[in-house]
């Protein structure tokens, strides 16, 4: 599903203008990465957690010549669902 999918998908099941299902969504995602950007968790219960998770720094290898280069650590996104959607999903 894409984002126009599911934009439709919202103004279907809500009955809401296309228009409000689309700021609506650009309003969830806007909200989810600034609370992830300020280091909280998205906590919704029976679907999921968004959270924030440090990666470590690492070896690599450059495909095409083979030399090794230093990978830096970094913050990286995550979600893990809950056990409701992993339910509906089985």
């Amino acid at each position: 599903m894409n984002k126009q999918e599911l934009i439709d998908a919202l103004s279907d099941e809500t009955g809401f203008t296309k228009a409000d299902a689309t700021r609506f969504l650009q309003a969830y995602t806007a909200t989810v990465s600034k609370s992830l950007k300020k280091g909280k968790d998205i906590q919704l219960v029976g679907f999921g957690t968004f959270k924030v998770t440090k990666r470590k720094a690492r070896k690599g290898r450059n495909p095409q010549t083979g030399e090794e280069l230093k990978i830096p650590s970094r913050k990286v996104p995550a979600f893990r669902p809950g056990k409701a959607l992993r339910d509906a999903v089985n």
